[in-house]
């Protein structure tokens, strides 16, 4: 994929953690850093793309239609906290 120059003003403590990053050996240039923090903030809005798409959405109407189905506060942390576990599980097998 060619690449194309973009300029950027960064605060100085965004900077600040660029370079550190980059002296760390973590990443071999400014650039990669910046990249890799982009890609990172695609693939988070991607996922909460595809949760309010596949539960919000889907949860709200099925409300709508019926509010006696409604979850309790306590049901809903239990879920929560089931999705959590899952995800973990899932990178944990991934990595």
């Amino acid at each position: 994929m060619a690449s194309e120059r973009l300029t950027i003003t960064l605060t100085p403590e965004l900077l600040e953690f660029v370079r550190e990053r980059t002296a760390e050996g973590d990443y071999n240039s400014d650039s990669e850093v910046i990249r890799d923090g982009l890609r990172l903030l695609k693939e988070r809005d991607i996922a909460v793309r595809q949760w309010l798409t596949e539960k919000v959405v889907p949860g709200y109407l099925q409300y709508k239609a019926n509010p006696e189905s409604a979850m309790t506060r306590e049901q809903v942390e239990q879920q929560l906290d089931h999705d959590r576990r899952q995800r973990r599980a899932k990178k944990g097998a991934a990595g």
